[in-house]
């Protein structure tokens, strides 16, 4: 298999992001691999991401009728065929030519909300035509408000439904992996819809002062740029990147409309919690009507019901959309979406639930004292 080159077909012996895992690294570079599937410092917080799941154990339950059973959940007013989201993933024609037009097309086939990154490779415009399915639009805010006002109102003229606002990284992790690498993003990957790749210019610093705190943060939002955001725009918001429950109250105080709590892949500080962890008390904090949905460590349905049991309206896929990509474009993530909408409908028969509202906390058989909050 040479790099670039993309199936066609889908072999049988392909039946879980596992499988599509194992095979994408075949179809990109090293380097492009060490960039997608790298954490930062230690990647400590990327391998916890992953083998919390196993840690949290569900009830089987038996002799219940099913047959009315579907995944249908509403959030924010709009009804999903079902509550995994394709989440903002940067860059996508790093692994396929279509890059974000492919995701959406198969975010249309399968009926499934896609959030389309600041980063995106492809138009705002040409992803939101790509698709029938509802639309959200991940936002990093910009060095000026004009131009953080420039691209909002970019999305809302595109048709995207509600703002995603990252605000976990207001300077890159240490990216060690793929500083030593040495790769850098490529011309035909390059961010598309802004004038300047994010953090691209260091504001000037006298000789004493520091590069991130003088430097770089004085880039940085705050809660005030998120409020002076919500009275320059009819879009929801949805602030992603929480892990902190004091957070994620002042986030619902301030009147954001929901939070994605996420550790950014690990891809932010490493050693933080993961979402799974802190979900629990988070939840119990804002109350049972607030909209929280998650990401990080998402691989198979058992881990989407396991999050839902935990909290979640909602989880997002990042890296598993790359897999997918990679190996077959957009058949490739259409039919990856469906192997895990498949299981997630099996966990819950099984687990006794018809609907997504019957996921509770009392379907978990193992809760261990995990949340560090």
């Amino acid at each position: 298999m040479q790099y670039g080159e993309h199936l066609k077909l889908i072999p049988p012996e392909i039946c879980s992001i596992e499988d599509y895992e194992i095979r994408a690294r075949k179809h990109v570079s090293p380097e492009v691999w060490t960039y997608i599937n790298s954490g930062s410092a230690s990647d400590l917080t990327l391998y916890q991401n992953l083998v919390q799941f196993d840690q949290i154990k569900i009830w089987n339950r038996v002799l219940r009728q099913l047959t009315q059973g579907h995944t249908r959940i509403n959030l924010l007013g709009h009804e999903l065929k079902h509550p995994i989201i394709l989440g903002p993933v940067a860059h996508q024609k790093l692994v396929h030519p279509l890059g974000e037009i492919a995701t959406a097309q198969a975010a249309d086939v399968t009926e499934t909300l896609m959030v389309a990154s600041t980063l995106a490779s492809c138009t705002l415009k040409d992803i939101a035509h790509a698709t029938q399915s509802h639309l959200w639009f991940q936002l990093y805010f910009q060095q000026t408000k004009e131009n953080t006002l420039e691209l909002v109102k970019k999305a809302e003229k595109s048709g995207y439904t509600a703002l995603v606002i990252t605000v976990d990284v207001p300077i890159n992790g240490l990216r060690t992996a793929v500083q030593r690498s040495g790769f850098n993003i490529p011309a035909e990957a390059e961010a598309v819809n802004i004038s300047s790749n994010h953090f691209e210019y260091l504001p000037y610093i006298q000789p004493n002062e520091s590069e991130i705190f003088q430097g770089w943060m004085s880039l940085a939002p705050s809660w005030d740029d998120i409020e002076w955001l919500k009275n320059n725009t009819r879009l929801p918001i949805i602030l992603k990147g929480i892990l902190h429950p004091d957070d994620a109250v002042t986030a619902q105080n301030i009147g954001a409309d929901g939070i994605i709590v996420s550790n950014h892949g690990g891809r932010a500080l490493d050693t933080t919690p993961t979402s799974l962890e802190v979900l629990p008390t988070i939840r119990k904090r804002l109350g049972a009507d607030y909209p929280v949905l998650m990401d990080g460590g998402i691989r198979r349905g058992g881990d989407v019901f396991k999050a839902i049991a935990l909290g979640a309206n909602a989880v997002l896929l990042g890296r598993p959309q790359l897999y997918g990509l990679a190996v077959a474009g957009a058949l490739g993530v259409a039919h990856m979406l469906q192997l895990l909408i498949q299981e997630f409908e099996v966990t819950m028969a099984l687990a006794g639930c018809g609907q997504v509202d019957a996921i509770t906390h009392d379907c978990i058989a193992h809760n261990p004292s995990h949340s560090l909050f």
